[in-house]
């Protein structure tokens, strides 16, 4: 696998991967712009942006867009983030050109027609109705709004009801104007490929991309105090995530967090899962996870739970959490952590679609692109003391708890929080 990369007069980087054993192509189109870029009145406006890019162009309507890639063997499909807003397609390699010109019409040219943003708008109201319908979500949104209360990495990508309401053409074709711009945007691309063939198609079908004077810039959210936050919604289950602010993703300590997180809550053979939920049987589901961000990050961590078992599965949360940032992992777990890693990490490069992503996240984060053998080198770099100062310091800053279930507040204690 070859990894070549290409930043263009314009700005706009194109970085590909050669896969010389497959036969697919995965392609994406990425701008710099999530939920975090958005001011307060347009919350919600890159994920409405990522609808309208498919709802038709002046040459092909949304029907004949669905059927285009259909005629390509493509499947496409789009997603929005805190941070980027991703356009991408995976086929048969002898789809390239055909399918690059889909995408790059869209982006480029989508008519943002007024009559199809006011549909569009009720769509995206149903997905936030389903979403308010799930509890996991709603906790999940909740630990980030009460982690990140002063900053718009807390607030919900889809936006709310309220604002995304009145999201009409004038709006989106500001926001396209102010984001959608060659200096903004990467490709990615990995499989059977030439990276010269990816830049003159990038060239071709995305010359129509305006240059941006200036692009919004970002600041890191404040660090956090300690909180809880409490939701009630008539549930089987309470809903609990325990966390804290973690470090970014470029840090090179995010090699040690992974495998310190895969030790507390990663895997199946991780304490998490084996203390709640093969010892007590308290839990379904229960896991932590590591979010990063360009300049930020979090640690998460997760069970499920019947409502009388809530504050006990906290504890026990919360006892994980200070044992391993206390107390150094054993050199078995660590290499089961590695190993769990190692093989991740080869599937994942199995995979078109992985790959590109990785590709294009590197960018975001301003990371080198490293080989598989790279890669592996600084998974086995990891030591105990490695991680043991990593998941130190998460373990001394500040907690958040959020909790949803059918009952009101209850007698949770946050170790260090302020009565």
């Amino acid at each position: 696998m070859t990894c070549q990369k290409t930043v263009r007069d314009s700005g706009m980087t194109i970085v590909t991967e050669a896969m010389d054993s497959v036969r697919s192509v995965a392609l994406g189109i990425w701008f710099q712009v999530g939920s975090r870029d958005e001011a307060p009145a347009e919350a919600g406006m890159s994920h409405f942006m990522e609808h309208m890019m498919f709802k038709g162009t002046p040459t092909r309507d949304a029907r004949q867009l669905s059927e285009a890639f259909d005629r390509l063997g493509a499947q496409q499909n789009a997603f929005t983030s805190k941070e980027c807003t991703c356009y991408f397609a995976s086929f048969l390699d002898e789809s390239l050109e055909g399918v690059f010109d889909l995408l790059g019409d869209m982006v480029c040219h989508a008519n943002l027609a007024q009559d199809q943003c006011e549909l569009e708008r009720q769509v995206i109201i149903e997905e936030i109705a389903r979403g308010e319908d799930d509890p996991d979500d709603v906790a999940s949104e909740l630990f980030a709004a009460t982690l990140w209360p002063q900053h718009a990495l807390g607030l919900p990508i889809a936006g709310t009801r309220e604002i995304v309401g009145g999201f009409g053409r004038d709006a989106a074709v500001d926001f396209r104007a102010r984001h959608y711009s060659a200096n903004n945007c990467i490709v990615a691309a990995a499989g059977n490929l030439e990276h010269e063939r990816l830049v003159e198609l990038a060239q071709r079908y995305l010359a129509d991309l305006p240059l941006a004077d200036t692009l919004p810039q970002r600041s890191a959210p404040q660090d956090s105090a300690s909180a809880r936050a409490f939701k009630r919604k008539d549930t089987e289950q309470a809903q609990i995530y325990l966390g804290t602010t973690a470090i970014d993703g470029a840090d090179e300590r995010r090699y040690a967090l992974a495998l310190g997180n895969n030790i507390l809550g990663g895997t199946m053979s991780s304490r998490l899962f084996q203390e709640i939920r093969e010892k007590e049987g308290l839990v379904y589901a229960t896991y932590s996870t590591p979010q990063l961000y360009q300049d930020a990050g979090l640690l998460a961590l997760y069970s499920g739970t019947r409502p009388e078992n809530a504050e006990h599965v906290c504890e026990l949360m919360e006892r994980e959490f200070d044992r391993i940032a206390r107390e150094p992992v054993s050199a078995d777990e660590l290499e089961m952590a590695r190993q769990s890693a190692k093989g991740a990490l080869a599937l994942s490069l199995e995979s078109t679609s992985r790959r590109m992503i990785a590709l294009a996240q590197n960018e975001l984060f301003g990371s080198p692109q490293l080989s598989f053998d790279e890669l592996l080198t600084r998974y086995d770099a990891v030591t105990i003391d490695d991680i043991a100062a990593v998941m130190a310091d998460l373990g001394a800053r500040p907690r958040t708890l959020a909790v949803v279930g059918p009952f009101a507040q209850q007698n949770f204690e946050l170790e260090g929080e302020q009565k």
